[in-house]
């Protein structure tokens, strides 16, 4: 058994080393390719599910760099929430005029849900969580991340100096000093990986809006141009799947932003 040899593929270092590439192409995939709506379905549960587990894991750490990771998952998340916007786009586009459930039952929920029967209401409930999502929650964060950023960077000398006299003094050994400075190190990393990837955020929640819009003002000009819908049929089906579409993101991007605010006020 000790000379057996696993391939490249099953090494857990390489195995990381190739997930990577092939969820970037798989975003990518996913903004070219049409996706079918229950494929949609599948990818919008599992965003939320995603959006929730790292919300958990933010609550349940002690200090910022228990999730150092936290960064390269905001990353990530906001890419597929980008490309889950870009993939229901156009399938409201092509077939919004088929009716509510063209885009799948998750955006044909989240629209009914939110709606409630008056499409008035459902747009202003809609505008106020981008709104919230987009001023207080991520911009809070952002600003958090960036003070941070700039606090950690102007300590670290000092706390240098601490650990150097705490080790001429032989209050610690050189192995407890090495994993102080590992551990300064880290921390201004992670507050300027989070000052860059909160940017990530802010502009994720603009995109919603002007995805929103889009859907609504290009499905009334699809349905009525090219399928002859009357106006209050292209409306009724443009504005349940438009505004499904954004709750569905929108829901995900303020519970990562709360998560984000979270983790780097720890």
């Amino acid at each position: 058994m000790n000379g057996l040899n696993l391939p490249v593929w099953l090494n857990a270092k390489a195995g990381a080393a190739v997930a990577a590439p092939l969820i970037i192409v798989m975003l990518l995939a996913m903004m070219i390719l049409p996706l079918p709506a229950i494929a949609l379905d599948v990818l919008f549960s599992f965003n939320i599910a995603l959006s929730i587990i790292v919300l958990l894991i933010s609550l349940n750490t002690s200090k910022p760099l228990d999730f150092i990771a936290f960064p390269i998952v905001l990353l990530v998340t906001t890419m597929l929430r980008l490309s889950l916007n870009v993939a229901s786009t156009r399938v409201v586009l092509t077939e919004g005029h088929t009716g509510p459930d063209a885009a799948g039952k998750v955006i044909e929920s989240f629209g009914h849900f939110l709606i409630g029967g008056n499409y008035t209401v459902g747009i202003v409930v809609f505008v106020i969580l981008t709104i919230i999502n987009f001023i207080v929650v991520t911009k809070g964060a952002g600003r958090i991340a960036e003070v941070g950023a700039r606090f950690t960077l102007d300590a670290m000398p000092g706390k240098q100096m601490a650990i150097d006299a705490d080790l001429n003094a032989g209050l610690i050994g050189e192995e407890e000093a090495r994993r102080r400075r590992s551990e300064i190190g880290q921390e201004s990393e992670f507050y300027g990986a989070m000052d860059g990837a909160s940017k990530y955020v802010r502009g994720d929640a603009i995109a919603g809006i002007l995805v929103t819009l889009i859907n609504i003002i290009g499905g009334l000009i699809v349905g009525m141009v090219q399928h002859d819908l009357a106006f209050d049929v292209a409306v009724k089906n443009y504005t349940l799947l438009a505004i499904g579409d954004g709750l569905v993101a929108q829901i995900p991007s303020l519970i990562i932003s709360t998560a984000a605010g979270v983790v780097v006020s720890r």
